[in-house]
């Protein structure tokens, strides 16, 4: 009797047992979905030289935003799409790289996957640039379309770029000072300050239809030149932290709510 009053309060709660797709029951999730959520984050990232900090940047931070602001626009998280279209980077020890084709087929069939599943609204949360961010936008509009779901595509530092002035009075980088404290709020042990030797570590990324390289140069790759080198300031890590999540959650609630003036 205990264990059904305790299923029958679970059920008619607030929220969900859980919000990751991975660790909630069918059963539960047919309860919720899309009745009571009809939005679900999709992580995605990519494996890739980070400076001092881990390889998984890419994944580990918009993981991390996700968890975050899911409760706050009551959405579930899917599972993160690790591997990546990583480009000139490929070449780092540790990194990797899938084929344009590939990558475009099975994002693809995740978010075929996801609106098969009911949801209304899928946001993804993308941590890594260059070509995956035009095969991310694409597919956005080919599956929303084709699947009358509405998606959402950010690139959460780029889109926080003005945060990244409020809290360090200048521009970040790829592995430089925006990404590196983000990284080091959600674990610092994931940040190795002692590997850090300095400004030879980075690289100014160039104007466009000036240079490029293969691999890239440096894992660490300044938006600004002189601008964005790491600190490892853990406070201005937290605030940094907080307020990309705030503004995350700003964006997705604004969406929805614009969205449903429409459709």
């Amino acid at each position: 009797m205990l264990a059904l009053l305790a299923l029958a309060a679970a059920v008619a709660g607030s929220d969900p047992t859980t919000r990751e797709m991975e660790r909630i029951n069918w059963m539960e999730f047919r309860e919720w979905v899309p009745s009571r959520i009809e939005t679900v984050l999709l992580p995605l990232g990519t494996l890739e030289g980070h400076g001092v900090i881990a390889n998984g940047a890419d994944i580990v931070a918009p993981l991390a935003i996700a968890r975050a602001i899911a409760p706050r626009v009551n959405a579930l998280i899917a599972p993160v799409v690790p591997y990546g279209f990583t480009g000139s980077m490929d070449a780092y020890p540790g990194a990797f790289t899938v084929p344009e084709d590939v990558y475009r087929a099975y994002v693809r069939s995740v978010l075929q996957g996801l609106a098969r599943n009911r949801f209304r609204n899928i946001v993804m949360i993308n941590g890594h640039g260059g070509g995956q961010t035009a095969v991310l936008g694409a597919l956005a509009q080919e599956v929303g379309r084709e699947t009358n779901t509405r998606i959402l595509v950010v690139n959460w530092w780029s889109y926080c770029a003005d945060v990244t002035q409020e809290v360090f009075g200048e521009d970040g980088g790829h592995a430089g000072d925006n990404e590196t404290a983000f990284v080091m709020a959600i674990d610092p042990a994931l940040v190795h300050k002692e590997r850090y030797t300095g400004p030879d570590m980075t690289t100014a990324n160039p104007a466009a239809g000036t240079w490029s390289a293969y691999p890239t140069p440096s894992s660490i790759g300044l938006y600004k030149e002189g601008q964005g080198y790491p600190k490892f300031d853990p406070v201005k890590a937290k605030t940094y932290f907080d307020r990309v999540n705030d503004k995350m959650g700003k964006l997705v609630e604004e969406t929805i709510r614009k969205w449903n003036m429409i459709q």
